[in-house]
């Protein structure tokens, strides 16, 4: 049996748990005390063995010791004497530092004498070498060797900037100069000969030469100069078509005048919306050719040299390009196209009086812009090579000609708009036909509400454009037009209301002739007007309501599409605030996008609405300023319309109430000075009532007009649910209970207006009275109404008997009745209260 002693080494050893191990370790058929007396030898025999092994190595630990003793003594005297040499050795460098020092100080003042001995050397040779060439320049320039000419000039520059500023070669400096463009001018007719007749090594000679002394921008400007000839002639080609054709056209009506048949048919005259694709693509097959051929000849500068070419060309026939695009836009149209003008003469005010800008002049625009952008894309894709800065104001120099029009563009679209608002049917209802006003209401309210989403596809069409032709860049003009449009067409809308109430007889007018109407109560008598005309304005008042309704939501949708519009141009432009700082920090770019992003931030500024903001930070600001505000979304995109179509809604709503509650104010006119309150009992034979147990006329017609009224404000939840597919019917319901309440609550205050007003009434009045409010009262009972306290006061102390009102008033207490209003009725019949 083995023993493991390991477990003795354990912190937490419990001997008991060894034990006990080891013991049903044992065989099953050897008995415990056997196993046990084992186990017992086999320890006491470790434990000896242990011991033994202990005391040898001590002693051989003891041995070792004085042996350790000597070696760290003698480590201790070798690091003593290590020490005192490095003292030696420092003491050595100092002093070697010192003398050193003074050596290097004397060598380099040795070394800056040399350098500039050296120098003034150069300078010498160089003063010879000038004065040099500048006597065999001559000779050179008349061998007629135009490389040797160019390296001689390039070493006279080369000499005169090492001489510097001495007095003494100044004329050699002039005459440098005078040098430089004559041979500038004998390249001219090599280079403008080689570039015609593609001659690919007399360019590169050269444009060598050209190099050699400075003169890039002359080869540019010969390169220009020469290819500018021949697109010239494809961009005057339109020119000369439509002159052979009005010519032509002239003879042929010549021809027909001298003979009795047609001689021939008219040549039609091209447009120039069809004309410019074809202008295009013959530019783009020039310029690809001369990719090509420029990356043969001029590999260096290809990527210049072609772009470059580009730019000036739209530089010269810009004014031109401009004047077809104002003449092609007015073509469109036969109003200006017989007075051959465009948009910009419009806006020039030099038009008659009428002519105004209508949407196809713009739609015209935008087709020509669209053309030009199919363009900015090929050119964009020929010179993807070009450095990114180059590409830029080429694209800036193919949409020039547009941007006359892009900066008047607010204008235009105030012009299209208003003309849009004008030609609306928003005629006014007339006052002068009676027994039609009804139906005429009805017509009115009709047409304002067929023009509001006409309206609303006018202002969406109009932020269209914006974004197809400026790409937004004119969305801050856009929607101050936008605005200032809205409230043109609602100051309209809030002049025929002026008119509706003057027709619905809730305020004063005055008619065509001159005639001054009464108000509210005198312009149409209850006597003199039909049920069904009454009933017909009440209808025509629903339908204002809804159409303010309609207003109000319609233009909340379309300020909600203004913001989600807004946005996505914030998202689309955003990257050229970071493009624009291209130019100045490239690392900028890197570090917001990512170096993998750098080709999407390049794209992106080459934008239509990039590439103006890129030269315009001050309407970049403005513009960003607007897109970041359109994220709130309590922000207002058309602040001023939004404040008055919340007024035409509240003038809405006050016509609506007057219109409703005018029968009920013409019933209850004078109600206070009827006769019957202050008559008195005749005497009879015969035991009878001493009042009527009929309500009166008045207020039985007031009643009946407000049961009727639920009725009549049904077609308004039809109405609104017309204009709001997402209203619900409990909604409907709701505007239909308010405005019952709202009627019925203004009846009963000018009831008790009315009631107030009574001077003095007797028995017999104030029993006839109270009959007439129980009967208003069970009308607002039906109605779901609750009744007034004051009304209740009103109907108790007229039906109390004289005698026995003091009584009712001072055992109230103000409990159940309104003590002001009490004390108001004991006044009226005469009872003293003290």
């Amino acid at each position: 049996m083995m023993v493991d002693l390991s477990s003795f080494s354990e912190e937490k050893f419990d001997p008991k748990k060894w034990i006990n191990g080891a013991v049903q370790q044992r065989h099953p058929q050897d008995p415990v005390e056997k196993h046990l007396v084992d186990l017992e030898m086999k320890l006491q025999m470790a434990s000896e063995e242990i011991a033994a092994s202990l005391e040898e190595q001590s002693s051989a630990a003891l041995l070792r010791v004085p042996r350790a003793s000597r070696d760290v003594l003698r480590l201790r005297d070798d690091a003593v004497a290590l020490r005192s040499s490095v003292a030696n050795i420092l003491l050595f460098l100092k002093k070697a530092e010192g003398s050193s020092a003074e050596s290097i100080a004397t060598l380099a003042k040795v070394d800056t004498v040399k350098r500039r001995m050296e120098a003034a050397y150069e300078t010498l040779q160089d003063a010879a070498g000038l004065t040099q060439l500048s006597s065999t320049v001559e000779d050179v320039f008349t061998s007629g060797d135009l490389p040797r000419a160019a390296e001689t000039l390039a070493n006279m520059r080369h000499c005169l900037t090492a001489v510097g500023e001495v007095a003494e070669f100044a004329n050699i400096r002039k005459q440098l100069e005078v040098l430089e463009d004559r041979l500038d001018s004998m390249v001219q007719p090599r280079l403008t000969d080689a570039l015609n007749n593609r001659k690919v090594n007399v360019a590169q000679e050269m444009r060598g030469i050209l190099i050699r002394i400075g003169r890039f921008k002359s080869l540019e400007s010969y390169y220009t100069k020469v290819h500018l000839k021949n697109i010239k002639k494809i961009w005057e080609d339109f020119d000369l078509k439509q002159q052979s054709n009005k010519l032509a056209n002239e003879k042929n009506e010549v021809e027909k005048v001298s003979s009795n048949f047609d001689s021939q048919s008219n040549l039609m005259i091209i447009s120039y919306s069809r004309w410019l694709p074809s202008f295009y693509d013959e530019l783009l097959l020039y310029l690809e050719q001369e990719w090509k051929w420029c990356l043969l000849a001029f590999p260096e500068d290809y990527k210049t040299l072609v772009p470059k070419l580009l730019i000036e060309t739209m530089s010269t026939i810009g004014s031109s390009f401009v004047s077809h695009v104002n003449l092609a836009t007015g073509d469109v149209v036969p109003e200006t196209k017989a007075l051959d003008k465009g948009i910009l003469d419009i806006l020039s005010g030099s038009m008659p009086q009428g002519v105004k800008i209508q949407t196809k002049h713009l739609e015209d625009l935008i087709e020509l812009h669209n053309i030009t952008g199919s363009f900015a894309r090929n050119i964009q894709h020929l010179f993807s090579d070009s450095d990114i800065h180059v590409l830029l104001d080429t694209l800036k120099a193919v949409y020039l000609p547009y941007e006359t029009f892009k900066q008047k563009y607010g204008q235009m679209e105030r012009a299209v708009l208003s003309g849009g608002i004008a030609g609306l049917d928003l005629r006014g209802v007339s006052t002068r036909i009676v027994g039609v006003q009804g139906v005429e209401l009805s017509e009115t309210v009709r047409r304002i509400e067929e023009s509001i989403p006409q309206v609303i596809l006018l202002l969406e069409a109009a932020m269209e454009r914006c974004i197809s032709f400026t790409g937004g860049s004119e969305a801050d003009e856009i929607i101050l037009a936008l605005d200032d449009v809205t409230l043109q067409y609602i100051s309209t809308l809030q002049e025929n209301l002026k008119s509706l109430r003057a027709v619905c007889g809730v305020d004063v007018t005055v008619d065509t002739v001159g005639a001054k109407k009464e108000a509210a109560s005198h312009v149409r008598k209850v006597d003199f007007t039909s049920n069904e005309e009454e009933w017909s304005f009440v209808q025509g008042a629903l339908q204002i309501l809804t159409v303010a309704h309609c207003l109000t939501s319609r233009t909340s949708v379309f300020e909600a599409s203004l913001r989600s519009t807004l946005s996505r141009l914030s998202t689309n432009l955003s990257l050229s605030v970071y493009g624009s700082s291209l130019d100045q920090n490239q690392s900028h770019v890197d570090n917001n996008y990512g170096s993998g992003e750098v080709s999407t931030v390049g794209k992106a500024l080459l934008d239509v609405a990039a590439l103006r903001l890129v030269d315009a930070p001050e309407k970049a600001r403005k513009l960003f300023n607007l897109l970041e505000q359109s994220k709130d979304p309590r922000f207002h995109a058309l602040p001023l319309a939004s404040q008055r179509v919340a007024a035409f809604a509240e003038a809405v709503n006050e016509l609506v109430y007057d219109v409703l509650i005018l029968k009920v104010r013409q019933h209850l006119n004078d109600l206070s000075r009827l006769a019957i309150w202050s008559s008195v009992e005749e005497p009879s034979a015969y035991r009878l009532p001493s009042f009527s147990a009929y309500p009166q006329s008045y207020v039985t017609n007031v009643g009946e007009y407000l049961l009727t009224l639920p009725q009549q404000l049904e077609p308004l939840a039809e109405g609104i649910s017309n204009t709001d597919t997402n209203a619900e019917e409990p909604q409907f319901a709701t505007d239909i209970t308010e405005w019952m309440f709202k009627v019925a609550e203004g009846a009963t205050a000018l009831y008790i207006e009315q009631l107030r007003g009574i001077q003095k009434i007797t028995d017999h009045g104030a029993q006839q009275l109270s009959v007439d409010i129980e009967y208003l009262s069970n009308v607002l009972s039906a109605l779901s109404m609750p009744i007034p306290q004051v009304l209740a006061t009103f109907h108790t102390c007229f039906s109390t008997p004289t005698d026995q009102l003091k009584d009712l008033v001072k055992s109230d207490s103000g409990n159940q009745l309104d003590l002001p209003t009490a004390n108001l009725v004991c006044k009226m019949r005469g009872v003293r209260l003290d």
